[in-house]
């Protein structure tokens, strides 16, 4: 099915709770289960590899003019009854199941583990709430599920959710969901279509560290078949131990590992851009990387004009994420959606991931219903067809990045006119204005000398490079001007430093120059 990404996570929202199959599982007496089949880890994983040696057969949505008429205020109107949640391991992980839907049309297998034996749980229309005059009324009785979401034990607050494709997402250590997560991206920004892998079958067990809940993830796609396991905790932020394994069909361009995806729609950064009441719109506003060579870099997103893909290339990082570091209301003013509590979400590889790139890419949006963003690792190495991939990672959803930054971070990047205040301006000249705040940059005091403003373009000219403590709190301001001329992109690179020692981050922006006629 060709759909976007928004309309992938376009129906999820509140849905209604708890309650008891052996092994740490309960169920409500309307839920029924298939017969015991064998299962492990490793037999899951064999068995998706023999799949990727077949040729792969496209899935047609059964009663599928049916559920195209199932949009998005019908499929809001269908509700999981609480009396039929599935009380998963005692009461740890509580789960209710999505129903299909226009943009969600393709059933999955929901399997519960019980030792080394698995059964499905078995769709009935009777589990649902369904309106008389809803179109699911139409479709057949074993239509099946489109996903399901993880609760908390409580039953009234979901904090984790699968639906559509490859996608998941969890509310966060703030409890406000906002970006998601998924298996793979396949051919992001290319020539040719984005291909969506798509979760056929999981399999909830008890956690093996503690967590709430172990998820294995079987996944089909023209392309790459695999399996993706997660083992999760929540106390405060959210920890998902990942082992994902993938074998290819063919050979693939560009495979992401650990892909994020979010939306940026503007912030105080691009202010000339702006079409919308509201101070900053975004999931997140900056990609964090933690290079394998030690290095902090911090690039703040765009809304391009055009699609933008950025390399951040070398060995395996320590760790990359987007992070949505503006955690202020005031500077969103949406009591609705409280952008200020979505997730920064970090990645951390275990293991041995070998050279390659972390690649960002930003795709133009003119509103907030389109996840514009995404992130992930790139392996220096094509896939060739017959491949077998095996990533380990560490994903946590947390109110800030897991290893603070023992120097100082950007918390803020304005731009505006360049030159002198009280002076004419000079044309085609742009201010950037970088603060800084936290570890060994605010420990400084106002007098320190010797801290130096390192800046580097690509191309242009810079000039009135300079830094200073704010005379207000403990924030350091680094500023410049750059000339240049046409609108080609520009890499900008900004770090302060006393003697040898970098003090912060590295701020590295794209700034991408405004159209002549255009206000500087």
């Amino acid at each position: 099915m060709d759909v976007t990404r928004r309309q992938i996570l376009a129906s999820l929202a509140a849905l209604g709770v708890a309650l008891p199959l052996r092994a740490g599982a309960a169920t409500a007496d309307a839920l029924t289960f298939g017969a015991p089949q064998p299962y492990s880890f490793d037999a899951l994983v064999a068995r998706m590899q023999a799949l990727a040696a077949e040729a792969y057969v496209p899935e047609v949505p059964r009663a599928g003019d049916v559920l195209e008429r199932i949009d998005y205020d019908q499929h809001q109107r269908i509700e999981y009854l609480r009396q039929n949640t599935l009380d998963f391991d005692g009461g740890k992980a509580p789960i209710r199941f999505f129903h299909l839907g226009r943009y969600f049309k393709l059933p999955v297998g929901i399997h519960v583990v019980d030792g080394e034996t698995a059964r499905q749980v078995t769709y009935d229309p009777g589990l649902f709430r369904i309106p008389s005059d809803n179109p699911a009324k139409e479709l057949p009785d074993d239509i099946g599920f489109a996903g399901f979401r993880v609760l908390e034990p409580d039953g009234d607050r979901d904090w984790l959710s699968f639906l559509g494709a490859a996608y998941f997402r969890t509310s966060g250590e703030l409890d406000q969901f906002g970006l998601s997560a998924r298996a793979l991206a396949i051919d992001v920004a290319m020539p040719t279509p984005e291909e969506f892998p798509r979760f056929t079958d999981f399999y909830l067990a008890p956690s093996d560290i503690g967590g709430r809940i172990k998820i294995a993830c079987a996944m089909n796609s023209p392309r790459i078949t695999g399996v993706l396991e997660m083992d999760c905790t929540k106390d405060g932020p959210i920890v998902m131990e990942i082992r994902s394994r993938y074998f290819a069909r063919d050979a693939i361009e560009r495979v992401g590992i650990a892909p994020l995806t979010s939306m940026f729609w503007y912030s105080e950064t691009d202010r000339e851009r702006r079409i919308d009441w509201r101070p900053e719109i975004h999931d997140s506003d900056g990609l964090a990387i933690w290079t394998g060579e030690g290095e902090r870099l911090w690039r703040p997103l765009n809304n391009p004009e055009t699609v933008m893909t950025s390399t951040f290339s070398g060995k395996a990082p320590q760790g990359f994420g987007l992070l949505q570091r503006d955690r202020e209301f005031d500077h969103y003013q949406d009591d609705g959606v409280f952008y200020e509590r979505r997730a920064s979400v970090w990645i951390e590889p275990k293991g041995e991931w070998g050279d390659g790139a972390v690649q960002l890419v930003e795709i133009p949006t003119d509103d907030e219903i389109h996840d514009n963003i995404a992130a992930y690792w790139l392996a220096a190495k094509p896939v060739a067809k017959g491949d077998a991939l095996a990533y380990d990672y560490r994903l946590t959803w947390a109110r800030d990045a897991p290893h603070p930054v023992a120097a100082g971070k950007v918390v803020a990047t304005r731009m505006g006119r360049g030159g002198i205040t009280g002076q004419p301006r000079p044309p085609g000249v742009t201010r950037f204005v970088v603060d800084f705040d936290g570890g060994a940059i605010a420990a400084l005091d106002a007098g320190t000398l010797g801290v130096d403003t390192i800046v580097a373009a690509s191309r242009g000219t810079v000039s009135l490079a300079h830094c200073y403590r704010l005379k207000v709190g403990t924030v350091w301001r680094a500023t410049f001007d750059l000339k240049v001329d046409g609108r080609e992109p520009v890499e900008l690179r900004l770090f302060l430093k006393k003697g040898d020692i970098a003090l912060t981050e590295t701020w590295a922006y794209q700034f991408l120059p405004l159209a002549p006629e255009e206000p500087a």
